[in-house]
């Protein structure tokens, strides 16, 4: 008897993910729970588990790109469930039956259990002295492309650490001797190949050789079944939800500017001692968190999304968090924003970006946001226009803070001012509604004790 393992429901708005490890090779017998294959998303990466025991069987192959409901891989059972050692041609390639994709996830065979958190457990041995890779490094070395049996691990039982791909890359020659073209120089991040390449495959359609544990790339350069990279992944269904955003939500941009003399002085007066008592930094985030939720509460339309036909108000306020990485922009969401002090606003927050830098968060992290916050400023943006993370209706951008000339009780003073820009959904929000909102936002900022008493 075999288990059909397919692909579980990943998050709200994701429906396909690319296979980017197989933690167990095909043949190895696993245990019920043990996880065996790690699904990236546009939004984190995802561990898939066992759901019994038995003999697992490879359905589809590294790069592919799978819907949720495919079958991902087989786990035979019973008299003619013997464990096999696997072969470079065996089970990684064999295709998802006809069909499949389109099943539902419940009707023929069960759906995998995606466990929560990022793909952290090493990938198997399968015997041997070969160093145990995880599929961050694995990612690494697509990116760089490395050779990763002349990387001496550092972690437990010689397993490979980011860290150290980190460190064979920043200390190989600029100009090797040898080696293939595509390694000719080590930038101190991921780069595009200087050569051309075909534009990237999403179907994943073609043959891939079977998981072999801690195997090196071939001198030509290229890993046998290499994806394509993680950034360029990311790159494209973040393409595909900006077209979407701009052709389902009619978006407008209204803006604003705010004095932040009075944040910066309450901030600088309190700083010190909000760090000592409360063991987390205070940045402006919170301020500017804490004056959207409270504009919410007068415009409760910005908080809403249309859902199949009609109009729901959500409540409370979860709070996207726009964070920059390496891998591109994710927003992870602060539930309940409302409900929280200024200390649990910073160390959430905090959390959640130091998780999206490491490549932690999980789906539910990334999932159920009401309204969003993106701070274009750290990178030195004077105004922009930020596009909605669909399905939210609203979406606050921040700017550089910058001294410039202003008016103030008819005398020409200089003060630290930001831009602010929101945009909204006018299938929702009237712009009397985004104004007056962002307004609300600027008083609360111009006066920040009117939100320490919420008024």
């Amino acid at each position: 008897m075999a288990i059909e393992i397919r692909v579980p429901r990943l998050a709200e708005s994701i429906s396909e993910a690319v296979l980017v490890a197989w933690l167990k090779p095909d043949g190895e017998s696993v245990r019920a729970d043990e996880p065996i294959a790690t699904l990236e998303t546009d939004k984190a990466a995802v561990e898939i588990a066992a759901e019994a025991p038995g003999v697992l069987r490879h359905a589809r192959a590294l790069g592919d790109t799978v819907q949720v409901g495919d079958v991902l891989a087989r786990l035979e059972q019973g008299a003619g469930a013997a464990a096999t050692p696997s072969s470079p041609q065996a089970g990684a390639s064999e295709p998802a039956p006809a069909g499949s994709a389109g099943s539902p996830a419940g009707l023929a065979g069960r759906s995998a259990r995606a466990v929560p958190g990022p793909a952290a457990r090493p990938a198997a041995s399968g015997g041997g002295d070969e160093p145990r890779i995880g599929p961050a490094v694995r990612r690494m070395a697509e990116e760089y492309n490395l050779d990763l049996g002349a990387i001496e691990g550092s972690g437990p039982g010689g397993r490979l650490l980011k860290e150290d791909v980190q460190r064979h890359v920043e200390s190989r020659p600029a100009n090797p001797s040898s080696g293939s073209a595509g390694a000719a120089e080590a930038p101190p991040k991921p780069t595009a190949s200087p050569s051309p390449a075909p534009p990237p495959s999403v179907t994943g359609t073609s043959p891939k050789p079977a998981f072999v544990p801690g195997a090196q790339a071939p001198a030509g350069g290229a890993w046998p079944g290499a994806a394509t990279p993680a950034r360029d992944r990311i790159r494209l269904k973040i393409a595909e939800r900006m077209v979407q955003a701009q052709r389902t939500a009619a978006i407008l941009t209204t803006f604003n500017e705010v004095d932040m003399t009075a944040v910066m002085d309450l901030r600088a007066r309190h700083r010190d001692d909000f760090e000592r008592r409360h063991r987390v930094r205070l940045s402006y985030m919170s301020f500017f968190v804490r004056a959207c939720v409270l504009a919410l509460d007068q415009i409760p339309e910005l908080n809403a999304e249309i859902r199949e036909g009609a109009i729901v108000y959500r409540r409370p306020v979860h709070m996207g968090i726009a964070v920059g990485t390496e891998r591109g922009l994710v927003v992870p969401v602060v539930r309940a924003a409302g409900r929280r002090s200024f200390p649990d606003l910073e160390r959430e927050i905090a959390r959640l970006a130091s998780a999206a830098r490491d490549n932690k968060l999980t789906l539910d992290e990334l999932s159920g946001g009401t309204f969003s916050v993106s701070n274009g400023g750290v990178y030195g943006s004077l105004l922009s226009t930020p596009i909605l993370n669909p399905p939210q209706s609203g979406i606050l951008g921040m700017h550089k803070i910058e001294k410039r000339p202003v008016v103030v009780d008819d005398a020409i003073v200089i003060r630290p001012m930001m831009y602010l820009a929101l945009s909204y959904d006018h299938r929702i929000v009237d712009g009397e509604q985004a104004v007056t909102f962002l307004v609300s936002v600027k008083q609360r900022l111009e006066d920040p004790e009117r939100m320490l008493i919420e008024i």
